[in-house]
C-alpha cells in the first residue's frame, strides 16, 4: 500500500470567484454586442455586482477586455506551447486541430474573438496591439512547424511554410465566421483536417481538447450564437 495521500483541491477564494464571474459576464456581453456598446455598469449588473464592486477587481473596461481575451490564450498555450522539447511538428499541428474541435463547443468565446478582432483592426482600439501580437506569434509557431516538416521532405514540400501558416489562420478565422452564422452547415474540425490533407498531412486522429468551459455538444443551437456581423 502507498503512504501517499492526495492533497485536497484548493478552493478558489471569494475574490477569485468574483473575478471569474466578472470575466464570464464580460465575455458574454462583449461577444454579443462588441466592446464599444458595452459599459462597465452593464457588466457589473450582469455579474450581480455594483459598479464600485467591479472596479475593485478591474480598473477599467480596457483592462477587463484584455483579461477576457488573454484567459483563453493561456488555456490554449497549455496545449500548444507547454509540450516536451521533442514534440514533433505533426503533434504540434495536431494540437491546433484539437483546439478547433474545442472551439465548436464554445460559441460565446468564438463569437467574442470574431467580433473583437474585427473591431481591433482600428489602431485606436484597445485590443489592437493584442491581436497584432497574437497573430505574429501564431504565424511564427505554425510556420516553424511547417518549416520543420518541409526540411525533412524529399522531394521538397511544394509549399512555402510561412505562407501556409498565413493560409491556415485565414481558413480557421473564415470557418469561425461561417460556423457562427450557420453552425449546422459548417464543420470547422473536418474542414481544417481537410486543409492539412491538401498538404499531405493526416491529422484526422488528433484527439479532441476540452476545458472546463466546454459543453458536451459540438453543434450549438443557432439561437444561442451571437451574430458577429450584428450592429452594435
Amino acid at each position: 500500500m502507498s503512504d501517499q495521500t492526495q492533497a485536497p483541491a484548493v478552493r478558489p477564494s471569494k475574490g477569485e470567484r468574483t473575478r471569474a464571474r466578472i470575466l464570464d459576464a464580460a465575455a458574454e456581453l462583449f461577444s454579443a454586442s462588441g466592446f464599444h456598446a458595452v459599459s462597465l455598469r452593464d457588466i457589473a449588473t450582469h455579474a450581480g455586482l455594483t459598479h464600485a464592486g467591479l472596479l475593485h477587481h478591474f480598473p477599467g473596461k480596457e483592462s477587463l477586455l484584455i483579461e477576457v481575451l488573454s484567459h483563453r490564450d493561456r488555456e490554449d498555450a497549455k496545449v500548444l506551447f507547454q509540450a516536451d522539447p521533442g514534440t514533433s511538428p505533426e503533434d504540434f499541428l495536431g494540437r491546433v486541430v484539437s483546439i478547433v474541435h474545442r472551439n465548436m463547443r464554445t460559441p460565446g468565446l468564438v463569437g467574442l474573438y470574431a467580433k473583437i478582432s474585427t473591431e481591433a483592426t482600428d489602431p485606436a482600439h484597445p485590443a489592437h496591439g493584442y491581436f497584432v501580437e497574437r497573430y505574429r506569434v501564431m504565424r511564427g509557431q505554425i510556420g516553424a512547424a511547417f518549416a520543420a516538416l518541409a526540411a525533412r521532405t524529399d522531394p521538397p514540400a511544394g509549399y512555402d511554410p510561412d505562407l501556409a501558416a498565413q493560409m491556415l489562420l485565414a481558413v480557421m478565422d473564415g470557418l469561425q465566421t461561417q460556423w457562427l452564422l450557420d453552425p449546422g452547415a459548417v464543420d470547422m474540425h473536418a474542414a481544417v483536417v481537410a486543409f492539412f490533407a491538401r498538404l499531405d498531412l493526416d491529422l484526422s486522429g488528433a484527439p479532441p481538447h476540452s476545458d472546463h468551459r466546454s459543453g458536451p455538444a459540438p453543434e450549438p443551437s443557432p439561437a444561442s450564437i451571437p451574430n458577429p456581423g450584428a450592429a452594435t
